[in-house]
Parts: structure tokens; C-alpha cells; sequence
């Protein structure tokens, strides 16, 4: 199969995703009590994993049966459309907005059902149709329990949002232990999938422009510079585990590639609001450092989870990972003990990141 290109089409999808993180984001800003409020903070998980569950699905779709149809256009467009009321709907007093969220969300989901099943007249393979029918039962069984959560909430004010996010995870999880060979692009997948996060260190840069801000002395330009190295240090990270380490031409059902990147982008997500609280004295510290070192171990340990698609003679081995989980023992306790010694804390968290760094380029150069 000749490698699947990506369209023009597909980059201009992404970017709407740009706007939906940064209102995620937007909902982290609003601070009560030193902290961001909990059912707040809940809104942001679940909005964000929806977000980029619905990313993955139609992202999975284009892969395996885009063809750059007008039909995929159409369809593309449709939940473009949508998107923007979930976008709208992401706010502080989500509440208000419940109704209009949830409904865009499982017609997202329809739509990118319907596109699998239009797919049934035109593929014969068995194991095409194997997955063609579990992404179905995934797709339009989590939509009818976003829209069964509309008149339960209304009725009752309990909110189902989360268990229509985690079937879909545990369904996805499900159908890629299932399905053992499919038509995918593994190199076209990992492409967008690589944008994705590239999108997401947008935000993680205009992120980082608060620290420029005010007057210009030895403080600024220490936690600015620092600031910077982080993300510079984080980007360098992932350009190793995609460019040199990642096996693009790997047989794979490619889910479990995507389902590590969720998780891998929110904690991305995360890690920017958390730099931004670093410099803001109107949050406790502890619950920003808490918040810091959580982000920070999520994002490493999903990129650490990508080298299960290695290349064959880049396989990370114990021996590489034991410093790591030993510096992460070490920086979890040095974080926590000089969290009001900033300008220790954020020092320690630069050596941290580059040292995760020359770890996965020495397994990148072995």
C-alpha cells in the first residue's frame, strides 16, 4: 500500500482543535480559594479527553477509509461546524451550557459513525469489517450515553459526561486487542498524530509569553529563560522519540499509538497551565507543585509509552529506564521540599527535562 499523504484538508481540521484547547485552557484561569474550584477542574478533564477522544476517532477514520472524497469533505466540515458549539459551550458556568455541548458531541460522534458505516458496502475483508463494526458499537453506543446524560442531568443534576468518556476509552481499548491487522497507515497516523502535539506546544508557547512580562531584571530574565529551556526541552524530547526512535513503517492496528497520545496531550495541556501558576502568587503552592509534577510525569510517562513502537534495535531496555524512575523518585521529593525556593524549584525541573532527554537520545543513538 502507497503511503497516504497528508491532505491539505486534514491540517485545516487540526487547527480548530487549536481553538478548543486554548477554551480548555481558559477554564483553568478562573481561581477560588488559591486553587482552581474541583467541579471546575472536573469539567476541564472530561472536556478536554472528549475533545481529543473525537480528534482520534475521526483522525483513525481518515487514516484507514479517507480518500479525499467530496464526501469526507462534507462529513469533515460537518463536525468542524460542531465543534464550534463545543467550544462555545466550554465555559465556567458549564452548566448553562449543557445542553448545546452534549448535543454537538454525540452528533460528532454519529457523524463519524455514519462515515464507518457507509464504509460496509465497499470492504470485504473480514478483519476491515471486524473493525469497521467495533468502532460503530463504540461510536454510537457512547453517543446515546452523552444524550441519554442530557435529561438525567436536567432531572437530577447528576452528570454521566465521564462514564460516555471512559467507555469510549475502555471500547477503543477494547476493539485494538481485538483487531490484529488493519489497513493502517502507520506512517500517515503518526504524522498527524505528531501535529497534534505540535498544535498543542503552540499553546504551550503563548503559555510561556507571561513570563516576559513586567519589568525587565535579574528575576525575569532568570524564570523566563528557564521557563523557556522546559519547553525547549520537552519539544526536543518528543522530536527524538518521532524522528529517530518510533518505527512509522510498523505493522500496528495503530489504536493503542493513538489512545497514548490522548493522554499524552492532555497532560501537555495541563503542563501549560501549570507553568503559567508557577509565577502566579495568587496560587497555593502546593497545589500548583502538585500539579507541576503530576503534568510532568503523565507527559513522560506517555512518551516513555510510545517505545513500545520502537524501532527493533531501538527498544528501550531496563537498564536506560531505571536512572530515570530513579531522578523521577528524586525530583518528585526535591519539587516538593523546595517548592517555596522558586528559584531552585524551577532550576531542579530544567535538569530534570533535559536529563529525561539525553536519556531517550542515548537510546535514540545505541
Amino acid at each position: 500500500m502507497s503511503e497516504k499523504k497528508v491532505e491539505y484538508l486534514e491540517l485545516v481540521y487540526d487547527l480548530i482543535f487549536v481553538y478548543i484547547i486554548g477554551r480548555n485552557n481558559s477554564l483553568l484561569l478562573h481561581v477560588d480559594g488559591g486553587f482552581v474550584n474541583g467541579s471546575v477542574y472536573l469539567a476541564y478533564i472530561l472536556s478536554s479527553l472528549a475533545v481529543i477522544q473525537i480528534w482520534n476517532f475521526s483522525t483513525y477514520y481518515t487514516n484507514i477509509f479517507g480518500r479525499n472524497r467530496v464526501r469526507d469533505h462534507v462529513f469533515m466540515f460537518v463536525n468542524m461546524y460542531l465543534l464550534y458549539y463545543i467550544g462555545e459551550g466550554t465555559r465556567l458556568h458549564w452548566e448553562r451550557f449543557q445542553n448545546q455541548y452534549h448535543v454537538a458531541w454525540a452528533l460528532i460522534l454519529i457523524n463519524i459513525g455514519i462515515q464507518f458505516l457507509l464504509e460496509r458496502r465497499e470492504q470485504k475483508s473480514p478483519e476491515e469489517l471486524r473493525t469497521i463494526n467495533g468502532m460503530c458499537k463504540v461510536l454510537f453506543g457512547e453517543a446515546a450515553l452523552i444524550l441519554a446524560a442530557i435529561p438525567i442531568f436536567n432531572a437530577t443534576g447528576v452528570q454521566l459526561a465521564g462514564v460516555a468518556v471512559l467507555c469510549g476509552i475502555a471500547g477503543t481499548w477494547f476493539i485494538a486487542g481485538k483487531v490484529r491487522q488493519t489497513n493502517v497507515d502507520f506512517m500517515h497516523l503518526s504524522e498527524r498524530a505528531m501535529l497534534f502535539v505540535v498544535f498543542t506546544f503552540g499553546e504551550m508557547i503563548i503559555a510561556l509569553a507571561s513570563y516576559f512580562e513586567g519589568e525587565l531584571d535579574f528575576s525575569s530574565i532568570y524564570f523566563s529563560a528557564m521557563c523557556f529551556l522546559i519547553v525547549v526541552g520537552l519539544f526536543l524530547c518528543y522530536e527524538m522519540l518521532y524522528d529517530h526512535i518510533v518505527d512509522r513503517e510498523k505493522e500496528t492496528t495503530g489504536l493503542g499509538y493513538m489512545m497514548i497520545h490522548i493522554f499524552l496531550v492532555f497532560g501537555m495541556n495541563n503542563l501549560t497551565t501549570a507553568l503559567e501558576f508557577m509565577q502566579d502568587e495568587k496560587i497555593r503552592l502546593m497545589p500548583k507543585t502538585l500539579m507541576l509534577i503530576g503534568s510532568f510525569l503523565l507527559v513522560f510517562g506517555c512518551m516513555f509509552a510510545l517505545m513500545a513502537f520502537a524501532k527493533e534495535e531501538r527498544r528501550c531496555c531496563r537498564r536506560s529506564l531505571a536512572p530515570v524512575l530513579v531522578l523521577t523518585i528524586l525530583f518528585v521529593i526535591s519539587m516538593l521540599l523546595m517548592r517555596e525556593r522558586m528559584y531552585v524549584n524551577i532550576l531542579i525541573t530544567v535538569v530534570y527535562v533535559f536529563f529525561v532527554f539525553f536519556t531517550i537520545r542515548k537510546t535514540a543513538k545505541s
